[in-house]
């Protein structure tokens, strides 16, 4: 039976009137009362019979009555995009791909924003080791956050959070008797954040412009692992400037500028088109981007 036809069966079941089922329709009386024969014949039942100057429903029809109506508004659910979602009853696991800088900063304020709305919904978090794969395209993947690198050609991007380049280092450190020029931040020895083992990067590029050159000590390949190292040395790290007050206090570190010109840290998520219109997916990349950004 077509939608149409459903729908008009609603009708004539509602109103019990030919006419009041056809405005109701938009349509005509004549059309309304061959869509009734129709459905007389596809349900072996009059549905509705006359009684002196109006119609009442039959037995089947008084049975069929809800049952119509619930479907159609079923239906509507499913075509309206969106409609009828509601995350207290959402029971998904959704799987972000982030450094441990954003899961540190992001994780307790999304898991609290989460739970509050929906209780069965869990997040996966995966390092970032699988960034640049497919793991997005492949739907391994939901979102990807942080400094987003090259992605395939059809990945829906976000911008979130843009901060400077600072430098991180504990709050006792001899840097901080003085004015901290870029030949001393040179000097200082420095850990370098890569899970892929490099060095080099674009703070070396703004000193070589100076003629300067600093070392690299220590190479860790987790932003927490370089803080805690930092905490305990006179080594130096990087850092988003104000992206974890609190955590580097809890640590006794202080940012600082960085006296270089350097291009600034643009945070941003990206998932596949193929969940853009998801209406549970855009509620989580809603709240996850607002942890994120600290709303």
């Amino acid at each position: 039976m077509d939608l149409n036809l459903l729908r008009a069966l609603d009708a004539l079941l509602q109103e019990n009137s030919v006419t009041r089922a056809a405005e109701r329709l938009g349509t005509s009386p004549a059309a309304a009362s061959r869509m009734l024969a129709r459905l007389r014949r596809a349900v072996g039942d009059p549905l509705l019979v006359r009684a002196g100057q109006g119609l009442v429903p039959t037995p089947r029809a008084l049975e069929l009555r809800e049952e119509v109506a619930e479907l159609l508004r079923g239906c509507d659910n499913v075509l309206r995009p969106g409609a009828g979602f509601d995350p207290v009853h959402l029971e998904r696991t959704f799987t972000v791909q982030s450094t441990d800088a954003v899961l540190v900063r992001a994780a307790g304020r999304l898991t609290g924003r989460i739970r509050a709305e929906a209780p069965g919904v869990d997040v996966l978090f995966l390092p970032e080791s699988l960034e640049g794969g497919p793991g997005l395209r492949q739907g391994r993947v939901d979102v990807e956050v942080g400094v987003l690198g090259q992605l395939d050609p059809e990945i829906r991007t976000r911008p979130l959070v843009t901060a400077p380049v600072a430098g991180v280092a504990r709050a006792g450190h001899p840097l901080f008797d003085g004015r901290i020029t870029a030949r001393r931040f040179a000097a200082a020895d420095h850990i370098g954040v890569s899970r892929r083992g490099k060095r080099l990067g674009p703070i070396d590029a703004a000193l070589a412009e100076r003629g300067l050159r600093r070392r690299v000590a220590v190479v860790v390949p987790s932003h927490t692992a370089a803080m805690l190292l930092a905490r305990d040395s006179d080594l130096v790290t990087l850092g988003a400037a104000d992206w974890l007050p609190e955590a580097f206090e809890a640590l006794g570190l202080r940012t600082f500028p960085i006296p270089l010109e350097l291009p600034p840290l643009e945070m941003g998520m990206a998932w596949h088109p193929r969940n853009s219109a998801d209406p549970a997916h855009r509620w989580f990349r809603a709240h996850l981007a607002a942890a994120v950004r600290q709303e």
